[in-house]
């Protein structure tokens, strides 16, 4: 990317200083500053600076599924996510049984939303890094079907959140118990043609980033995923690493926590046993988990070699997100053959007071909810970390190993490097829309 309008280059007395105004094809805003003195990386700040939007306090005296309906506004992308996670916690809290129909429903809407999510990933914000292209339809002029291939995987992921969700953005039917509505069997067999184009489309995508040229880059990540013993995450499981941590899905905080960074409005996450920086996403759960994909993906993944890449080398998440690609498409043709409608969209419930938590795992990764409620049912208290606030001390460690492979590099293509790197977390700062500023300074 070539530094905006107004930055300045300036040398002299040893000391260049590199500004660049927007990072683009990520969601949400901030800043991001490098300073580099002596050949040596001084300062890597990845800082927040989009306006609080207090969804942890709007929810405050709302009832459950009140609750539900508001945190599915935090994100457009991956509204889901944040859906799964607060109506699973207050099941747990309730004590509410789940029908086994439902719960592969709720696999379903996870499965739309991997899809469209990762697609538009892969295909708009990540691959132009890695094709040389400023954007996707700069990359459309050139590569028109590939570009298509990935607009009609979004498409197909849109489509089942629709038909579960009662809309493609923001969806309005998971209840408590279950869902306001739930399909009939022949309106998913509809979507069958088109999930079956999709999943020839992501394996497609597979062999297509497995050819990508990754850059240089080394660093022992420490994962962090939910892990199930008979399926790949998305709303079950407990919370591992790959260095111990192993508890509930509601017990984020016996094991992390969060707290306030200077220059920030955004809260970093770490661990309590001081083992620094962890990974979430799509690479952590492909290094955690890969024996629990589907054998479709697994195949593939053994087909590509890069599994021990995808261990130690971030950019190469991408190829871990087209498996993932893989895998949801792949469930997700498995739970339409197998439905049956349940006899009742969804179960009868008594509100309890406590406190209802829980993690699922949203297309970037752990999204952990936890709510106190009152004997009524009302919410009291909440807290919602997402996935990106868990990530950025490790944007910010890779940030550092990155630099250090870039500092002979020229200005422009630094920076560019460093983009990539930085798109390789699929950031959603704040969970909102447009960019970072980057600012590089040597002395």
């Amino acid at each position: 990317m070539k530094p905006a309008a107004g930055s300045d280059a300036a040398a002299g007395g040893g000391e260049r200083r590199y500004q660049v105004g927007e990072l683009t094809r990520v969601e949400g805003e901030g800043s991001l500053r490098l300073t580099v003195r002596d050949g040596e990386i001084v300062e890597a700040r990845l800082g927040i600076f989009e306006s609080p939007r207090y969804f942890e306090q709007l929810v405050v005296g709302r009832t459950p599924d009140e609750t539900i309906d508001i945190v599915a506004r935090i994100c457009g992308i991956c509204p889901v996510a944040y859906q799964m996670s607060a109506v699973h916690a207050f099941e747990d809290l309730f004590g509410v049984p789940i029908d086994a129909q439902v719960r592969a429903l709720r696999r379903l809407i996870y499965c739309g939303e991997w899809i469209e999510s990762l697609g538009l990933h892969v295909y708009m914000l990540h691959a132009p890094d890695f094709l040389g292209y400023e954007s996707a339809l700069a990359m459309a002029a050139d590569h028109r079907a590939v570009v298509e291939r990935g607009l009609q995987l979004k498409k197909v992921g849109n489509e089942l959140i629709r038909l579960l969700g009662g809309r493609a953005i923001h969806p309005v039917s998971v209840r408590v118990g279950g869902f306001s509505r739930v399909p009939r069997r022949q309106e998913l067999l509809a979507l069958r043609p088109a999930l079956e184009h999709a999943l020839e489309a992501a394996k497609a995508t597979v062999r297509w980033t497995t050819g990508f040229a990754l850059p240089a880059f080394q660093r022992e990540m420490r994962f962090v995923a939910l892990r199930h013993p008979r399926e790949y995450p998305f709303n079950d499981g407990r919370i591992v690493s790959n260095d111990g941590i192993d508890v509930a899905p509601g017990g984020w905080r016996e094991a992390f926590e969060e707290l306030h960074v200077e220059g920030s409005n955004a809260l970093h996450a770490r661990t309590l046993d001081g083992g620094g920086p962890y990974l979430l996403g799509p690479a952590a759960r492909v290094g955690l988990c890969a024996d629990q994909l589907h054998p479709t993906a697994r195949a593939l993944l053994q087909e590509t070699g890069m599994a021990g890449l995808i261990r130690t080398n971030i950019y190469a998440s991408i190829v871990a997100r087209a498996v993932e690609l893989v895998h949801a498409t792949a469930e997700a043709l498995d739970i339409v053959d197998a439905y049956r409608p349940p006899e009742r969209a969804a179960q009868d419930w008594r509100p309890r007071p406590g406190v209802a938590a829980w993690a699922t795992e949203a297309p970037r990764g752990l999204c952990f909810h936890r709510y106190e409620v009152d004997e009524r049912g009302l919410v009291t208290a909440c807290q919602i970390v997402p996935p990106t606030s868990q990530n950025q001390p490790a944007i910010e460690a890779d940030l550092r190993t990155a630099a250090l492979d870039v500092l002979d590099l020229p200005h422009d293509a630094a920076t560019r490097r460093l983009e990539q790197m930085i798109r390789s977390y699929d950031p959603c700062i704040s969970c909102a829309t447009h960019f970072l500023d980057l600012r590089i300074e040597r002395t």
